[in-house]
């Protein structure tokens, strides 16, 4: 039977889907629909929650799950009594921290997710510019800046995890894509020739590059099966030869690209 999934919180609600959609990710075959209530940073808006959440109690006679990050108590004791399994992370949590710690917790909200430690903040709205500015090989005068050089054939996952990295580890990313010349030659590109230490590769099946770039271009050279084959055959044998680690992208999230980048080259994200 379908469920219904709240993720409720004072500020964006970032930090309960993600440990919600983490935890539910381990049932296979649940079906669920999700309801977002961010920002319930009053007693009204919290009681307004728990009267939808028994709203859709009522006409789906089951129990809705709720992931909830609420800081303030107030505000959680607005939830007890709803028909619903709640999972309440701070509840469940902050006792046990301050036992541990010998001090007692400060709530505030939004700390997780707000802006914080501004030089921190800083340096991840700067790495997603640089990763902007330093896409596709459009630029490549700002090489000896980068942390970090992603390499590989259109389409294989470059830009998002360039920017993920930026936003996410304040990692100065910057990627560029091997095109036909330089996959002929089978050289690594003359740009790119004093930074061999930065550059890490990405790869993909050649199917799915396929249908990747048929969605994007229908028809044509680009997105014909020989094309990708030889393109990521070529770029992988490129790999080999200068031995740039690389990872296939194929079934991974950009958040799991990431994390294995950063795991393999040794980088350290700047969000600690």
């Amino acid at each position: 039977m379908k469920r219904t999934i709240f993720f409720i919180s004072d500020h964006t609600g970032i930090t309960a889907e993600a440990i919600g959609r983490s935890l539910l990710s381990q049932f296979k075959g649940l079906e669920y629909e999700t309801i977002h209530m961010p920002f319930i940073d009053s007693v009204d808006k919290a009681r307004r929650a728990s009267e939808r959440i028994n709203q859709a109690t009522m006409e789906s006679h089951t129990h809705p799950l709720v992931f909830s990050t609420l800081v303030d108590p107030k505000l959680r004791a607005c939830l007890h009594g709803v028909g619903a399994v709640i999972f309440d992370f701070f509840d469940d949590y902050t006792h046990q921290l301050e036992n541990e710690l010998g001090t007692t917790s400060t709530p505030v909200r939004g700390r997780a997710h707000g802006m914080g430690n501004h030089h921190v903040y800083n340096a991840r709205i700067h790495a997603v510019n640089f990763a902007l500015a330093n896409d596709d090989g459009a630029v490549v005068r700002n090489y000896a800046s980068a942390d970090l050089i992603l390499l590989g054939v259109s389409r294989s996952g470059k830009t998002p995890t360039c920017l993920f990295l930026g936003l996410q580890h304040g990692i100065l990313a910057a990627n560029y894509p091997l095109t036909d010349d330089d996959l002929e030659n089978g050289r690594i590109p003359k740009t790119l020739q004093t930074h061999t230490d930065k550059l890490f590769g990405l790869t993909i099946d050649i199917q799915q590059l396929q249908r990747i770039r048929q969605e994007r271009r229908p028809g044509g050279r680009y997105a014909s099966l020989s094309q990708c084959r030889l393109e990521v055959e070529e770029a992988e044998t490129m790999f080999h030869r200068y031995k740039i680690p690389f990872l296939d992208t194929t079934s991974m999230s950009v958040e799991e690209i990431s994390a294995r980048v950063l795991q393999q080259t040794g980088l350290e994200s700047r969000m600690g």
